[in-house]
């Protein structure tokens, strides 16, 4: 079995950070999601390590969770061999402070979710020279935009072209519409950009209900598959996100037969490899 791994393991600590966003999503609210339950739902599924995603936690607690989160990496039977923490390069106030804490945690790349703030947030220069100094420091930055906002994700990749980018969950297309036009116009422009990558994931949850299959996200993944080769790619479960499809056991399932129509070579540079090198992370 192709070992893989997970580049986007959210967890929930509600003792910990607050999860407001959470609050209207039924299977997530109210509700911890811990590393045992990760490792309950995964067990013989393949999993070889973990990325912890930073959780679009209340802005008052992003610091803490990562601080927490550093704490269970430590202890190598949680199999979280790096951390994707958050951080506001919108302000100067305490940014580099935050980057230099982070140097003492497996922090291996930062993400502002960019998709629930204003369209011009990142076009400031201010943001992008805070982004630069990630690429400075061989850190790598995951970007979350709507399809709508893919333009906006091109102009800023380019202007920070020393710094590795990865788009999170396929770009979000509207798969429950199916309407991709747009998006898969968006996904062919950032994929001729070398400095950006994109993340296999999310994309469940972006389907009707009770439609949530490989075959229903099949033409996202080809596209984004066929546009950034098989050197780009990288896979995440999204969870417990993917909850609100059905479950991080249905979505590791579709990756293995997603998996099974490739090369070798090219499985296991979806699977472990692209996300080994690009976020520096062995598992």
């Amino acid at each position: 079995m192709t070992p893989l791994l997970d580049t986007h393991q959210h967890l929930i600590y509600p003792d910990i950070a607050g999860c407001s966003w959470t609050d209207d999503i039924p299977v997530l609210a109210n509700k911890a999601f811990t590393v045992p339950d990760y490792q309950d739902l995964t067990r013989d599924t393949g999993i070889a390590g973990t990325l912890f995603m930073e959780t679009g936690v209340d802005d008052t607690d992003y610091q803490a969770e990562a601080r927490f989160v550093a704490k269970l990496a430590a202890d190598p039977t949680n199999k979280i061999v790096g951390m994707i923490a958050s951080c506001r390069p919108e302000t100067d106030k305490g940014y580099d402070a935050w980057l230099e804490e982070c140097g003492d945690f497996p922090v291996v790349g930062y993400r502002r979710i960019l998709h629930v703030v204003d369209d011009e947030l990142s076009k400031t220069d201010l943001f992008r020279a805070n982004i630069r100094k990630l690429g400075d420091r061989d850190l790598t930055f995951d970007i979350c935009f709507l399809a709508r906002q893919l333009a906006i994700a091109v102009e800023f990749a380019k202007a920070c072209d020393n710094t590795s980018f990865i788009l999170n969950h396929c770009g979000v297309p509207d798969i429950a519409g199916g309407d991709l036009d747009p998006w898969r116009q968006g996904i062919s422009d950032l994929a001729a950009l070398p400095n950006v990558a994109c993340k296999i994931s999310g994309v469940m949850a972006y389907c009707a209900p009770g439609a949530a299959s490989l075959e229903t996200v099949r033409p996202c993944i080809d596209h984004v598959a066929t546009a950034f080769g098989p050197d780009r790619l990288v896979w995440g479960s999204d969870w417990p996100v993917v909850n609100m499809a059905n479950g991080i056991e249905d979505w590791i399932a579709a990756t293995r037969e997603f998996l099974s129509g490739m090369s070798t070579d090219e499985s296991e540079k979806l699977a472990y490899v692209n996300a080994s090198r690009i976020y520096r992370s062995s598992i």
